[in-house]
């Protein structure tokens, strides 16, 4: 069977990313013509079609879905390709991928992002923002970063403590004002807890107690959720009490909207880890933004 012409795979991968015959065509120096004629030959090569096409979109078949997240396998593997040639020196290009915590990823990791683009022109990137615990060997990903316990025991990946965190008990005004303050660990037994839970691993208080000893908080639990920004939202609505973290709680409660309970206890510090695929040779758009969020953090691991 005959070779599929690769330069038709990278013209149906721009036409994707941009939408439009036209604007795909213009991305790789082609005519609107030019670019259909070659997803046809794709298409025909393949026996199968890629794209619906109106008079107004385009839009994914499931078999193009599938062909066009292993022409993206493809270009990675080029860039790493690329990459063990130019070395830890060379230039960031290509596309990064990377899954992030929603709340610090559009909090802290976003804004570190843009910097990094306009530093680079030849660099692309792709973030997904989700609490899941995403496998970035099997998803495609460059890299992901986590928060909490356990956040570097991936097997099979490198990681890097980029900093850390601590989370506080907070609640709404109007909660307390109806259920009253606890005035102890053991108190929470009598309050609505707001978990975090993902792939039916559910989130455990502790505190460290008197002569340093940890102290697993008891708590009824009516709603769990699987988003950081969710649980400080059902905070925020007087649903229960949160442990979340600093960066996402801190103008909530400067601003009166949550109030600090429990104060006194000492919370698990939140360690913020960067995971990598353990590899000889990171590609230089990898590099470069570890580099830059461990600059921008302070945090020297």
């Amino acid at each position: 069977m005959p070779r599929t012409n690769l330069n038709d795979i990278l013209i149906f991968m721009a036409v994707v990313d941009a939408g439009s015959f036209v604007a795909g065509g213009q991305a790789v120096g082609l005519s609107r013509s030019a670019a259909g004629k070659a997803v046809i030959r794709l298409e025909d090569r393949l026996g199968a079609r890629l794209l619906n096409r109106t008079t107004r979109t385009l839009s994914l078949t499931d078999e193009g879905r599938l062909f066009y997240e292993r022409g993206l396998q493809i270009l990675a593997s080029v860039d790493e390709a690329e990459a063990s040639v130019a070395g830890r020196s060379g230039t960031p290009r290509g596309i990064l991928r990377l899954t992030v915590p929603r709340a610090f990823g559009r909090l802290v990791v976003l804004p570190l992002l843009e910097k990094y683009l306009r530093a680079w022109p030849d660099l692309q990137a792709e973030v997904s923002f989700t609490d899941r615990l995403a496998d970035i060997v099997e998803e495609g990903f460059d890299l992901k970063i986590r928060i909490g316990a356990g956040a570097s025991s991936d097997e099979g990946l490198a990681s890097r403590v980029i900093g850390a965190d601590k989370a506080r008990l907070c609640a709404s005004p109007s909660y307390l004002a109806e259920r009253g303050e606890p005035r102890d660990i053991e108190d929470l037994a009598d309050h609505d807890c707001l978990y975090f839970t993902s792939r039916n691993q559910r989130q455990r208080w502790r505190f460290r107690g008197k002569g340093g000893t940890w102290i697993k908080a008891p708590g009824v639990s009516r709603l769990r959720l699987d988003s950081g920004e969710a649980i400080r939202d059902a905070a925020l609505a007087g649903l229960g009490i949160a442990l979340l973290p600093d960066f996402l709680i801190a103008a909530d409660l400067a601003a009166g909207r949550l109030r600090q309970v429990l104060p006194e206890p000492e919370t698990d510090e939140a360690k913020i880890v960067i995971l990598y695929p353990d590899k000889r040779l990171i590609e230089p758009r990898v590099r470069g933004f570890i580099d830059l969020i461990v600059e921008e953090l302070g945090h020297k691991a």
